[in-house]
C-alpha cells in the first residue's frame, strides 16, 4: 500500500468500538472522530465558495431566448445537491470525497450550451450526460479505465492536482493575477497587481505562514485553526477599515443569520429538448465534451485524494471504486435535475484529508454544513477566500510529496507523468492534464515498440482525448462554427 505523507504516524488510535466506528472503519483506517470532524469542516470551508460562485456563473448567463436563472434559487439548488450527494458519498462510498457543482462544467453550461437552447434544455443535457456516465459505470467500463492506468500516471495525477489546487489558492486569493493584456506582455500572470497590496493580501500571506508553521510543528487541526484564525482577523480588519476588495465572499457580519431557501428550480429540465433546438451532431459533440470533462475530472480527483489519504490498496486501486463512481454519476444527474449544473467530486476534499479525514464520516460533517447553508448562507459564507486559500496551498505541498514515488529514470513513464503534472496547473484543468499524459504514454510506448504493454482501454481513451483536443477544428470542418 502506498503510504500517504499526511497519514497520522504511529499505531491506529483506539476508536469507540461502536457501530459508527465499525461502519465507517474509523479506527481501522487509523483515524478518530476528532480528525474526521476537523477534516469535514476543513473541506467545507475550502469549497463553500461554490455557494457564491455557481450562482454568479449560471446566473449571469442568458439562454437562447434571453432568459436568466434566479441567483437565489441557484444558491439553494447548489447547497441542496452538495448536501445530499456528499452525505450519500460518505455513507455509500466511505471516502472523504465531497461533491458539489463542478467548476468548469458550469462554465461550459453557461457560456457554450445555454446560448444554443433554453435553460431547461441545457439542464436536460446535464441529466442525459449523467445517465450516460451511469451506464458506463454499470457496464464496468469507467472502473476498467481507472484500473488500466499505470501506477506512475496515477501518482502523477495526484501530484498534478496538488500543484493545480495550490495554483487555485494563489489565484483565488489574488496573490497571483492575470495580466490584463497578456498578449503584449512577457508573462501571462503576475504577483498581485504587480506588487502585493491591501489588507486581504496580508490575511492570505499570514494564513499561509500560519498554516505551514502549524503543519511543520505537527499541530492537530493546523489547517482548520488557520482558516478560523484568519477569518476572525478578516472580520476585524473589515470592521475597522471597511475593505471593498475581498472578492466573492465578504467577511462582513450579516444583519440576519437566517435566509429562506427557494426551491423553485428543482425539476426544471427537459431531457430531450436540446434535440429540437440544435442538430443531433451538435448535441452529440456537446454531450461528448461534458462526459469527458466530468469523467476524467472525477477520475483524477478520486485517485489523487484517495492516494493522499493512503487508502489505495496493494495494487494501487481505490477501495469500493464501483460504488464511488456510481454515486458520482448520480450526482451529475441530480445537479442537472436541480438546475445547479453537474455535481462532481471536489479536489478541495484534499484539505479534509490534510486534516486527517480518512472515512466517509467526514462527509457527514461537510454535507451537514451544506444542509445548514440552505438556511444559514449569510453566516457560512462569511469566510473570505483569503482565509480559506492557504489551506489549498498547504495541501498542494502535501500532495506534491508523492512525486518521489515516480521512477524518473524510465522515460516511457516519466515523460507522460511530467506532462500530466505540468499541464494541469498550466491549463487550469484536470482533464487536460490527464489527456496529455494518456496521449503521450500511448505514443511513446508505440514508438518504442512496446505498444502491446498498453491496455486496449488506454488506446481507446487516448483516441477520445485526441478528438477532445481537436474539438474546435472538427466543429469548423463540420460547419458547426
Amino acid at each position: 500500500m502506498q503510504t500517504s505523507t499526511t497519514r497520522p504516524p504511529g499505531p491506529p488510535p483506539a476508536g469507540s468500538g461502536g457501530s459508527l466506528d465499525r461502519f465507517f472503519r474509523i479506527s481501522e483506517r487509523g483515524s478518530t472522530y476528532a480528525r474526521e470532524i476537523r477534516g469535514g469542516l476543513a473541506t467545507f470551508f475550502t469549497m463553500a465558495y461554490i455557494l457564491v460562485l455557481n450562482p454568479i456563473i449560471l446566473g449571469s448567463a442568458e439562454d437562447k431566448f434571453g432568459n436568466q436563472l434566479n441567483s437565489t434559487q441557484i444558491a439553494t439548488a447548489t447547497a441542496l445537491v452538495a448536501a445530499v450527494m456528499t452525505i450519500i458519498m460518505g455513507v455509500g462510498g466511505n471516502l472523504p470525497l465531497a461533491l458539489a457543482a463542478g467548476l468548469g462544467i458550469n462554465a461550459i453550461v453557461a457560456y457554450q450550451v445555454a446560448p444554443l437552447m433554453s435553460w431547461n434544455d441545457a439542464m436536460g443535457l446535464i441529466v442525459l450526460e449523467g445517465l450516460l456516465i451511469t451506464v458506463l459505470v454499470m457496464t464496468g467500463l469507467r472502473e476498467a479505465v481507472m484500473h488500466a492506468i499505470p501506477q506512475a500516471l496515477k501518482q502523477a495525477i495526484s501530484v498534478g492536482i496538488g500543484l493545480f489546487i495550490a495554483f487555485i489558492g494563489f489565484v483565488d486569493s489574488g496573490f497571483v493575477t492575470r495580466i490584463p493584456d497578456s498578449a503584449n506582455s512577457t508573462v501571462p500572470v503576475q504577483l498581485g497587481t504587480g506588487t502585493l497590496t491591501g489588507w486581504p493580501m496580508l490575511v492570505f500571506c499570514l494564513g499561509v505562514l500560519t498554516t505551514v508553521i502549524l503543519l511543520a510543528r505537527k499541530v492537530k487541526g493546523a489547517i482548520l485553526i488557520s482558516i478560523a484564525a484568519m477569518t476572525v482577523l478578516a472580520v476585524i480588519i473589515n470592521e475597522i477599515a471597511d475593505i471593498k476588495s475581498w472578492g466573492l465572499t465578504d467577511p462582513t457580519l450579516p444583519d440576519n443569520a437566517v435566509a429562506s431557501p427557494d426551491f423553485g428550480l428543482l425539476g426544471e429540465f427537459d431531457l430531450f429538448g436540446a434535440f429540437g433546438q440544435v442538430s443531433v451532431l451538435t448535441v452529440v459533440l456537446l454531450i461528448f465534451t461534458l462526459i469527458l470533462s466530468d469523467f476524467f475530472d472525477t477520475m483524477g480527483t478520486v485517485v489523487g485524494v484517495t492516494a493522499e489519504a493512503g487508502l489505495l490498496d496493494e495494487r494501487g486501486q481505490v477501495p469500493g471504486l464501483g460504488r464511488v463512481l456510481l454515486i458520482d454519476s448520480a450526482a451529475a444527474v441530480a445537479g442537472g435535475a436541480a438546475s445547479a449544473s453537474s455535481a462532481t467530486a471536489y479536489v478541495e476534499s484534499a484539505a479534509g484529508v490534510g486534516e486527517g479525514a480518512r472515512t466517509g464520516f467526514a462527509n457527514l460533517v461537510t454535507g451537514g454544513l451544506f444542509g445548514l447553508a440552505l438556511f444559514l448562507t449569510p453566516v457560512l459564507t462569511l469566510v473570505p477566500m483569503q482565509a480559506a486559500a492557504p489551506a489549498l496551498v498547504a495541501v498542494g505541498f502535501l500532495m506534491m510529496t508523492q512525486v518521489k514515488h515516480i521512477d524518473w529514470e524510465r522515460y516511457d513513464l516519466a515523460i507522460p507523468a511530467f506532462l500530466t503534472i505540468a499541464v494541469m496547473p498550466m491549463t487550469y484543468s484536470i482533464t487536460n492534464g490527464i489527456g496529455a499524459g494518456f496521449i503521450s504514454y500511448v505514443v511513446i510506448k508505440a514508438c518504442l515498440g512496446k505498444g502491446r504493454e498498453v491496455h486496449w482501454l488506454l488506446w481507446g481513451t487516448a483516441a477520445l482525448f485526441v478528438l477532445y483536443f481537436a474539438i474546435d477544428p472538427l466543429e469548423q470542418i463540420l460547419g458547426l462554427k
